[in-house]
């Protein structure tokens, strides 16, 4: 009796190879799941949203972050935001659907965050604020704060001119370049600077507007400033691009910039440091753009979950003529 031969089942297989193939699929997509990196080589991924590109200091800012990622081995997704605050939450609202490990950018203007900032909370994303501040009140929506104390910078400015006007008799008018409006440091810095100032009722601000940071916009507001007003004594702008600029206006009007008009500025950027070496700027309080490697490190602790302190202040200092002379030659920005 011949035994019937059982037929050959190829769905068997089918279905073996299969599964294999979803168990490896599985296996994959648990090894990427929840680890919050927005790349694959294990590496931390900060998304960082940076104001624009207005000045040398914002340049040197950007240089220092990139260079330092770098250094770090940090993965670094970088936006633009061109000063404009929609583009800085849009940049925002894609870090988080891209999952990175942490988030940080430079306010463009220092109201309307705190419903972008609760979604990168919900989302378990620390958020680190560099350079500029927010003036949420609730201070858990963030990490941690890196950068300047405006209101000193501007309040050393003031001192300063205090100084160098004890005794004068007579009013002294002053004109105020101020930064981007809305912004932490064009606020902060003018607070400051009116604060100093306010012991000699002979210092007088007769002219406040702003140049948005940029030499274009200094050397504009400037020509304004002395089309309106016949008697200028003192300039102060928030940086030293809209001196910069207000230098070409200032010049172009038959006045002799650093005599004629006296001009103190904020930030200390090698085209200012210049400036103030050669006698046409006669005061700088420094504003340091080099925040990068700090930023890594607080990167890396946030991530780490480790805790930070909620504020961080750079180490600045100030420039006459002289010492601009002696620090020019290692200025790295």
């Amino acid at each position: 009796m011949r035994k019937m031969r059982m037929p050959s089942r190829p769905w068997r297989s089918a279905a073996t190879a299969l599964a294999t193939v979803l168990l490896v699929g599985s296996v994959a997509a648990c090894g990427n799941s929840d680890t919050g990196d927005a790349g694959n080589d294990g590496k931390i991924v900060l998304g960082f949203s940076q104001v624009g590109a207005e000045s040398g200091w914002r340049t040197a800012n950007t240089t220092s972050i990139k260079e330092s990622a770098a250094a770090a081995g940090i993965e670094l997704k970088f936006d633009d935001a061109q000063q404009k605050q929609e583009n800085q939450i849009k940049a925002i609202r894609n870090f988080i659907q891209q999952k990175v490990d942490v988030i940080a950018f430079s306010p463009v203007v220092e109201s309307g965050w705190d419903t972008v900032l609760k979604e990168a909370k919900d989302a378990g994303i620390p958020v680190i604020l560099t350079d500029r501040s927010v003036d949420s009140a609730d201070k858990s929506l963030y990490k941690t704060f890196i950068g300047s104390d405006f209101v000193k910078e501007g309040r050393l400015a003031g001192e300063w001119l205090v100084e160098q006007k004890k005794g004068t008799s007579g009013p002294v008018n002053i004109v105020e370049l101020q930064g981007t409006t809305g912004s932490a440091p064009a606020n902060d810095r003018k607070k400051g600077f009116a604060e100093a100032i306010a012991v000699n009722p002979s210092l007088k601000t007769i002219a406040s507007q702003s140049g948005d940071f940029t030499r274009a916009g200094g050397k504009q507001v400037m020509e304004q400033f002395l089309k309106a007003n016949p008697k200028i004594d003192v300039l102060f702008a928030h940086n030293d691009d809209m001196g910069l600029g207000a230098l070409e206006a200032i010049t172009a009007a038959g006045k002799v910039p650093g005599k004629d008009i006296t001009i103190i500025t904020i930030d200390a950027v090698k085209d200012g440091m210049q400036a103030l070496a050669d006698g046409k700027f006669n005061f700088i309080a420094e504003c340091s753009p080099l925040l990068g490697p700090q930023l890594m490190d607080l990167a890396k602790k946030a991530h780490d979950g480790e805790q930070v302190e909620p504020r961080i202040e750079t180490e600045e200092t100030t420039f006459t003529q002289d010492q601009a002379k002696a620090a020019l030659p290692n200025r790295k920005y």
